[in-house]
């Protein structure tokens, strides 16, 4: 394992590191400022459960009780409860799980040397600084994990909710000799590495909806992006964007127009270290399967945990119009067959969306996991 140091608070733009999204998912936005360096320094100060009177945080931080405020007033907008108790002080009302890179390395055993782990406080995208990163030579295996992500590229323009700590946000570099166009199945491959992952921890029920979403009872608890650079005849590389929900808090909660949950109500263990380890160990044996011979070994497995198997479909298309048909698996590029009464049709995920027969219009334009 790899570990770096990185800057707590770095802003980056979205820049123009546009590549073709196989697999779009969404990320968290903020109506309101983002914590700053000086907020996650307070909160980690806060984080052994005790309370701390605004005196004792400004003489730890070395500023001003003012700055400690200011640097705590944005906390209810990323989930995080505050209490202030009288003659006390400031008292986190729950523990905050952070991600630590020792923790997380502990669990990936025999592909500890695969990955180079990195872990920021804040960032806006984890795809954006980790496309910056591979166009400036990163190596294959870098893993950029954020404890709060505040902007992202979502799908159809959506918007996910999320808090601090309530979420596990992370996106994984991949480098390929292959083509681009090799990489079309990708980002199913990446489902099937997460549903591993999370049916090892106990999670029996994780199924998939095509083309990006993990759901439990038809609840969503995960979505990913997969980015993709290069030449048709190679090398290319792939940037896979992975959100979950961890733990969400009540007022995230309120934010969502669509069915969610989250993994600890699931089931899930209480810890994000173990959490995001699995997943890259579980992700590093899907891909090593990927490279060698693409999506193909993996289609049958993908279709086992479609949740819309066999079942009636409609797919909205770009423009507005409407086909339905049945869900007849995938093909090896992860594109969607459906059984119509004209044939067997397919579709790229690009802006198509696709819900079941009956199923009910939750969502008003912006979404969440």
């Amino acid at each position: 394992m790899r570990l770096t140091q990185i800057n707590p608070v770095r802003k980056y733009s979205q820049g123009a590191h546009r590549a073709r999204s196989d697999i779009l998912g969404a990320t968290l936005s903020f109506s309101k400022e983002a914590p700053t360096a000086r907020t996650f320094r307070a909160l980690r100060l806060l984080s052994d459960g005790e309370a701390l009177s605004g005196e004792n945080l400004a003489r730890s931080l070395g500023v001003s009780r003012a700055s400690v405020r200011k640097a705590l007033a944005c906390l209810e907008n990323v989930g995080v409860e505050l209490l202030s108790e009288r003659g006390r002080g400031y008292r986190l009302g729950a523990p905050i799980d952070w991600l630590d890179r020792a923790a997380i390395s502990r669990h990936l055993g025999e592909h500890a040397e695969t990955f180079e782990l990195r872990v920021v406080d804040v960032v806006e995208s984890t795809n954006t600084m980790l496309l910056e990163d591979a166009v400036s030579g990163a190596a294959s295996g870098v893993v950029l994990a954020a404890e709060l992500q505040t902007r992202g590229r979502g799908r159809r323009g959506r918007v996910w909710h999320s808090g601090l700590g309530g979420a596990l946000t992370f996106s994984v570099l991949w480098r390929f000799e292959q083509g681009a166009g090799f990489l079309a199945g990708l980002g199913l491959a990446v489902g099937v590495g997460l549903v591993r992952a999370l049916r090892s921890l106990g999670l029996q029920d994780i199924m998939l909806k095509w083309p990006n979403d993990l759901v439990v009872r038809h609840r969503k608890v995960a979505g990913t992006l997969v980015e993709i650079h290069g030449d048709v005849l190679g090398p290319s590389l792939a940037v896979a964007g992975v959100g979950m929900n961890f733990r969400l808090h009540p007022s995230t909660r309120e934010r969502v127009d669509q069915a969610v949950t989250d993994l600890v109500t699931e089931g899930a263990p209480h810890d994000r270290n173990r959490l995001l380890g699995e997943v890259l160990l579980h992700l590093a044996r899907v891909v090593d399967v990927f490279r060698a011979r693409g999506f193909g070994p993996l289609r049958s497995e993908w279709e086992s945990y479609h949740v819309h198997a066999g079942r009636r479909v409609i797919v909205r298309l770009p423009d507005g119009t409407l086909e339905e048909g049945a869900a007849a698996g995938v093909g090896e590029d992860g594109a969607l067959l459906l059984q119509t009464r004209t044939g067997l049709r397919r579709f790229h995920s690009g802006e198509v969306s696709l819900r079941a027969v009956g199923a009910g219009q939750r969502r008003r334009g912006a979404a969440a996991f």
